[in-house]
């Protein structure tokens, strides 16, 4: 997957959670077709991943401003 991805967290109805990194084209894929029904396939580093849209009940992504180490 090409560099520019950041880490991303579905939640699903049960508590189950998903952590993906995937493209910011990807990640806006997602949001356009959260609220839908069906399934929806996502490519990430993982690899390719179906999600069911009527069990997601969060997506969390990291920001851009990433930092490494204290302060």
């Amino acid at each position: 997957m090409a560099a520019g991805t950041r880490r991303v967290t579905l939640g699903f109805h049960g508590g189950q959670v998903l952590a993906l990194r995937v493209t910011d084209d990807q990640l806006k894929a997602l949001n356009k077709a959260l609220g839908g029904e069906g399934w929806h396939e996502i490519e990430s580093d993982e690899g390719l991943v179906r999600v069911d849209l009527g069990r997601v009940v969060y997506v969390s992504a990291e920001g851009d401003d990433l930092r490494v180490g204290f302060g």
